[in-house]
């Protein structure tokens, strides 16, 4: 139920990782190759593969992740029916029923899904005219469908490296064969990955965009109690090695903002130690710690590091 009180303060953080021999978002359009920008070479790690790793993480309900979230932020759903019931159903999903979804009310709607209301959703329009009846296109004419694409109160920035990386390309052997006829199989330069690499991914915390979505400081809670754990407990063969080093979270001290944000994602963005142009390892960098903000730190309500939580 919308409000015309803000769920929380502003709020804005840095996630530092440290990858090494690993592909922490591999580009389909170049063979899963590692993303990077053309120009200089930087790593590049998108939003959506970001915030893939959370959603999956809530998606497991029976997961230690969750379960652990569960007790420590009592996620438990209200039973009161007068009251609304919270859940923490991903949207985005795969095997969703689109009709089912399509059939919730605005306010049931907000309540089922924690990545719709952090993230927002694009749910209406991916839909077809010819996937709705007739009632259904008046309804989506007529506005009743608004609350199916909304912006989110979390935005996740582009995840970049600090300095430009390095890809190592290896040719995959496996001792039985995949195809019909061969004993052995072979997947020449399948194995794609970044050497080394450090690299922050922002986020920003809104809370006008909050109560358009239904967002509380709960769903804020989960998404903090994710963050250090986002890469731990989603690693995969081709990304084994992706650390979060750091998982910065700062509080403004009112809705509309106390401090601009660049001073912060500056203040604590790691740089290279003199000398170095192309490193390799996380020694080559100075990474700042809390002690770099003393000179702002004042301008906010809190920061921590959430991976010392």
């Amino acid at each position: 139920m919308e409000t015309n009180i803000a769920p929380f303060n502003r709020c804005i953080g840095l996630v530092v990782l440290d990858v090494v021999m690993s592909n922490p978002n591999g580009d389909p359009d170049m063979e899963s190759e590692p993303r990077t920008i053309e120009v200089g070479g930087k790593g590049l790690i998108t939003p959506v593969s970001f915030k893939r790793k959370l959603r999956d993480l809530v998606e497991d309900k029976d997961g230690v992740v969750f379960q652990t979230a569960k007790e420590k932020l009592a996620l438990e759903e209200n039973e009161d029916k007068n009251e609304p019931c919270r859940r923490f159903e991903i949207l985005e999903s795969r095997g969703r029923d689109r009709k089912e979804i399509l059939d919730k009310e605005e306010r049931d709607f907000k309540d089922t899904y924690w990545d719709a209301r952090l993230f927002g959703n694009t749910f209406l329009e991916s839909l077809k005219d010819a996937e709705l009846n007739k009632n259904q296109k008046e309804r989506r004419k007529l506005g009743g469908y608004d609350h199916f694409i909304r912006t989110g109160a979390v935005q996740v920035g582009v995840g970049v490296s600090i300095a430009s990386v390095q890809i190592a390309r290896l040719t995959m052997t496996n001792k039985s064969g995949v195809q019909e006829g061969k004993d052995r199989g072979m997947a020449p330069l399948g194995f794609r990955v970044v050497r080394h690499g450090v690299y922050v991914i922002p986020f920003y915390v809104n809370p006008t965009i909050a109560r358009k979505t239904g967002a509380d400081n709960k769903d804020l809670e989960l998404f903090k109690f994710l963050l250090p754990l986002a890469y731990q407990h989603t690693s995969s063969a081709i990304r084994p090695q992706v650390s979060v080093l750091h998982a910065w979270f700062a509080e403004h001290k009112s809705p509309l903002g106390s401090c601009p944000d660049y001073l912060l994602i500056d203040a604590l963005t790691p740089r290279l130690k003199e000398g170095v142009s192309q490193p390799k390892s996380r020694t080559d960098y100075i990474i700042p710690g809390l002690g770099d903000i003393e000179d702002i730190r004042d301008r906010f309500k809190d920061v921590i590091d959430l991976c010392d939580e």
